[in-house]
């Protein structure tokens, strides 16, 4: 007697990814955030900050956390001051809080997570009519250099606390 083995259909092509949705947060647990959790929700929101969650129904897949410059910053500090700075400017300029968009931290709350929504930011930028520039504000780990390297972004620069990598933003 022959055997009938059933069929089991994997999926690995990640299709909840393409139902994901990405929303702007105005408040999130950042307790989980394993780059930067010591900044309080406070901060990540002031000066124009944004944070963006990428959804999929009601469950939060993965957060990003960005800030608008002018100046690539190679810390923390010069991340507040130059955020700071261009929102101020952007009162006089209506909307335009600054062209250079800086991730300053990312994760990933189901497998695939943090890459969707590195690749739904940089959409998101790539059609912005006023940015210039997408760069990270990096810890110096391997773990986010071989993250931003293999999502497509350009090591920018080592500093000495952090590395800032540049996801293109041409329109080809």
């Amino acid at each position: 007697m022959k055997m009938k083995i059933p069929k089991i259909s994997i999926d690995l092509n990640f299709d909840w990814l393409k139902k994901a949705k990405l929303v702007e947060l105005k408040d999130i647990d950042i307790s989980s955030d394993p780059v930067r959790p010591d900044l309080p929700i406070s901060w990540r929101i002031n000066h124009g900050r944004k944070m963006f969650g990428l959804y999929y129904g009601k469950d939060l897949m993965a957060v990003m956390c960005f800030a608008y410059t002018n100046e690539v910053p190679k810390t923390l500090y010069e991340l507040d001051k130059l955020s700071e700075v261009a929102h101020l400017e952007s009162v006089h300029r209506v909307g335009q809080q600054g062209k250079i968009a800086v991730a300053y931290t990312v994760w990933s709350l189901k497998k695939g997570g943090g890459r969707m929504i590195v690749n739904e930011v940089h959409k998101m930028i790539k059609e912005s009519s006023h940015l210039t520039r997408l760069v990270t504000l990096s810890p110096l780990t391997q773990m986010a250099e071989k993250f931003h390297l293999r999502n497509g972004a350009k090591l920018l620069q080592k500093n000495l606390w952090s590395q800032n990598f540049e996801y293109s933003l041409d329109k080809k």
